[in-house]
């Protein structure tokens, strides 16, 4: 059905994978397309209460197809640019304003705009065989994908402007002491560790999760009192929903 993605459904839980493992899963051709597509299936079936995303063979995602972006850049074509712009914001959102859990199992490289979709996830496990970067720099591009908003917020002002100035890409376990990521296993344990967290997630009720996810994105842009109100307001309906 997909041309470069493989979307799959187990026990309450989708698992969408970047397959381009012969361009490190950059994003090129109707991926973009395609994951957003995945996305939308998900937010409507009631039966996925948790989404898992990694990458085929040996990267997580290398980014923007460099070659694409070059020649969209020769033939001055903004408006093709643009398009990939919008496809990559829509992507971040949609998983944000997904009301399920959303795990990314970095299982390699994880650069560019790569590393803003990993960022766009709820959480993110990596085999300490990743690797993290912004390097958008090093090809005279700006973040996208909305990593300049997601990075900041991880790992504080400092370190965000470090790695995006240097494009430095730094190992899963410097990933996890800066806080970029939740926790770091053995390659070969990847899948089992994030299926399981997976399937922890999705036993618990899906409205609870929802609500949970809301309210702590939303705490992102509001004081205490507003976090106060809508605390409120989330628990009187989990005080009268079937799953208290």
């Amino acid at each position: 059905m997909y041309q470069t993605i493989i979307f799959s459904t187990a026990d309450s839980i989708a698992t969408i994978k970047l397959n381009r493992p012969e361009k490190l899963n950059a994003f090129g051709g109707p991926m973009r397309e395609e994951i957003l597509d995945a996305l939308e299936k998900i937010a409507r079936d009631d039966d996925i209460r948790a989404v898992i995303v990694t990458g085929e063979g040996r990267a997580f995602s290398a980014g923007g197809d460099i070659q694409h972006l070059k020649q969209l850049r020769d033939n001055k074509d903004e408006s093709g640019f643009r398009n990939i712009l919008s496809y990559g914001q829509k992507i971040t959102g949609a998983m944000r304003s997904l009301g399920k859990p959303v795990i990314a199992a970095v299982n390699g490289p994880c650069a560019g705009a790569g590393l803003s979709f990993a960022l766009g996830c709820d959480i993110r496990i990596a085999s300490d065989k990743a690797t993290f970067g912004p390097s958008f720099a090093l090809i005279g591009l700006h973040p996208d994908w909305g990593g300049s908003w997601f990075l900041p917020k991880l790992v504080g002002t400092a370190k965000a402007c470090e790695l995006v100035f240097t494009g430095t890409m730094i190992s899963a376990q410097e990933a996890e002491k800066i806080g970029l990521v939740n926790a770091v296993v053995p390659h070969h344990e990847l899948l089992h560790a994030v299926d399981s967290q997976a399937e922890k997630m999705a036993k618990n009720p899906p409205g609870v999760l929802r609500l949970a996810k809301e309210s702590i994105y939303g705490s992102l842009n509001s004081d205490l009192e507003a976090a106060f109100a809508r605390e409120t307001e989330a628990q009187l309906k989990c005080f009268y929903s079937e799953d208290f």
